[in-house]
């Protein structure tokens, strides 16, 4: 395949869970870091973007893990464009372990956003041109359908939303809601599970100072879960998601 970009990176000790292994909001920050360094790469790095009060603005996504990588692997991220329209595309990432196998792979669909205004703008030409892209995708799989967001659940965790959760596009990162998400799972699920498939989607915007709750409830299996986040004080469904957990190898 041509017209892909790749980044290695060596995972670092606060980058690991405590079985050692690369956190999920890790490997979505890496994702993160490796679309950042793909528009740096076309000289339209997310600062420069931000200074002109545009940013790209996360939509929905999936990420599976066959398995998480070790502390000190060297793991290489290789992401391209397999397709976009005026105002957004579609990202596609695959995941490769220090031996080359594929560890890992993730989708995400991604919005160009005027951050001032609020809504969506046209993707700059010049962007475009260097942009190339390839069709294949990394996952079959369809982003943009609905997940029905949930009422209520006996597992709920509250939280206030502080300085520290609000990115460079002044709305609450996607990471933050991995977090919040997690933090609602079992902590059984926890201790012997490891996160093999997260499928999420964004649909409304949380703010500094708002309190949310996040919600989760059993789906098919004792080992797959339904999310919703919503604010507590106007009840606005914020984001969904469904995630799959897999027996750790010890």
């Amino acid at each position: 395949m041509k017209n892909y970009f790749e980044k290695q990176f060596e995972l670092r000790y606060f980058e690991m869970n405590k079985f050692g292994e690369a956190s999920p909001t890790t490997l979505l920050t890496l994702l993160e870091e490796t679309a950042a360094d793909h528009c740096y790469s076309i000289n339209h790095s997310l600062y420069d973007l931000e200074k002109q009060n545009i940013g790209w603005v996360l939509l929905s996504g999936i990420m599976t893990m066959d398995r998480n990588p070790n502390y000190k692997e060297k793991i290489t991220i290789r992401t391209w464009l397999s397709s976009y329209s005026t105002i957004k595309g579609f990202r596609e990432n695959i995941i490769y372990g220090e031996d080359g196998d594929i560890i890992g792979k993730a989708k995400g669909q991604w919005l160009f956003y005027d951050i001032s205004r609020r809504r969506p703008v046209r993707i700059f030409d010049s962007i475009r041109e260097q942009w190339s892209f390839c069709t294949e995708e990394c996952i079959n799989y369809d982003i943009t359908q609905k997940i029905t967001p949930i009422q209520s659940s006996e597992h709920a965790k509250e939280f206030k939303i502080n300085r520290f959760d609000i990115d460079t596009n002044q709305h609450v990162n996607n990471i933050r809601y991995l977090q919040w998400l997690i933090e609602s799972i079992p902590e059984e699920i926890i201790d012997n599970y490891y996160l093999y498939s997260i499928d999420g989607r964004f649909i409304a915007e949380a703010q500094y100072g708002d309190s949310i709750v996040s919600l989760i409830e059993k789906d098919w299996n004792d080992y797959s879960f339904v999310h919703t986040i919503r604010t507590l004080n106007e009840n606005k469904v914020c984001a969904t998601a469904n995630t799959i957990w897999k027996k750790r190898i010890q």
